[in-house]
């Protein structure tokens, strides 16, 4: 199991404080908390990529390069790209290239997104959106494994006899998973692929997420990729705690009812009990998060959302200590515990490398025996 952090990049105001903090403060905050995600132990670090206030991770590969300059191990990853209003060439050269930066520390996740108003800036229609997902990773995904493609499409200009640089590291591209709450075309094409499904799980029920991770373990295993319970799942979460619950609901209170994205809603305590948001103690983190397994299955990924609702840095990363101090090793053993030998390992550059020349060597060795 990998554990790490996603960053949706929200600018949102401290309600303690009543001040913003600036596009530069959170760009620099968003280093310090991958830097401590590698510290604690923890092994993914994500952040999504938005063009519109009050965001500000405009371009999640320039911060990741960045932050890959700085770290070691973790890999390097993107709460969302949007497959939708990118150009597939500029996403295949682009990631290509940070593989060779970080030494193949980098996989991303592809969504529609949802900010309709996006579309139109990038030449877009968003009423295409489900077509656009499905034609632009169609030649992401040949622009990865061919090295001279010929292509013509519907929402794009033609390509003729064109190789996009540079090559992905080892010939082996980076690992996609797809990410969506609510569209079962995204879990099809994860699915036919063999690609990751990646459910943010953080505002709706499990029952919504169930039916999307179903789906695609279903369709996994139609496609012969390997049993639907073996499929590459990752799920969201958030959380905050202190030592004991009563300090964690009175420090969080205030940010959750003014944060835009769920204040004014239902309360606290509703929202606590509906969704995976766990507000409370270390041990309260721990059997939560651990619920998840036994609601979606075996599962490979799991991110927490940390930063978000106006947290200042220095509240973030007391959490980060107090999840890897706590939490993180506790998770990581039960989890390993209640794991089959045969689910497969989380996917990095390095097993996909392994797996790539293993199956070469099969290939050859067949080839051999025919021959004889």
């Amino acid at each position: 199991m990998q554990f790490g952090v996603f960053s949706v990049s929200d600018i949102t105001q401290d309600p303690n404080t009543g001040a913003y903090p600036t596009e530069h403060e959170r760009i620099k905050a968003m280093v310090a908390i991958a830097k401590k995600v590698e510290e604690i132990g923890m092994d993914v670090f994500a952040i999504g990529e938005h063009h519109n206030r009050p965001f500000f991770s405009s371009s999640p590969t320039t911060t990741l390069a960045y932050i890959g300059a700085q770290t070691e191990r973790i890999i390097l990853s993107t709460a969302t790209t949007l497959i939708t209003t990118n150009d597939p060439v500029k996403i295949a050269e682009d990631f290509a290239m940070l593989q060779h930066l970080s030494d193949g520390r980098v996989d991303l996740v592809l969504g529609r997104g949802n900010t309709a108003p996006v579309y139109p800036w990038f030449g877009k229609n968003p009423q295409d959106s489900v077509e656009l997902t499905v034609e632009n990773y169609h030649l992401l995904r040949r622009l990865w494994d061919e090295d001279v493609v010929s292509w013509q499409g519907k929402y794009r200009s033609p390509l003729q006899s064109f190789t996009s640089t540079p090559r992905p590291l080892d010939d082996v591209s980076p690992f996609v998973w797809h990410g969506s709450i609510r569209t079962p075309q995204v879990a099809e094409i994860a699915a036919y692929h063999g690609d990751g499904f990646f459910a943010n799980n953080i505002f709706w029920p499990k029952e919504h997420y169930q039916q999307l991770i179903n789906l695609y373990r279903e369709r996994f295993e139609h496609y012969g990729h390997g049993r639907g319970d073996q499929a590459f799942v990752g799920l969201g979460g958030q959380f905050f705690m202190r030592e004991n619950s009563q300090d964690a609901v009175k420090e969080f209170r205030p940010y959750f009812d003014n944060a835009p994205v769920y204040g004014h809603g239902p309360s606290l305590e509703d929202f606590t009990s509906q969704t995976p948001l766990t507000v409370g103690s270390p041990q309260e983190v721990l059997e939560k998060t651990l619920t998840f397994q036994e609601y979606f299955g075996n599962y490979h990924r799991q991110l927490f959302l940390v930063d978000h609702a106006g947290l200042p840095l220095k509240t973030v990363l007391e959490q980060l200590d107090l999840f890897g101090e706590k939490v993180l090793p506790e998770l990581r053993k039960e989890l390993e515990s209640r794991t089959p030998a045969d689910h497969p390992a989380p996917p990095t550059h390095a097993n996909r490398v392994a797996a790539k020349l293993a199956e070469a060597a099969s290939s050859s060795s067949e080839k051999s025996e025919v021959k004889e």
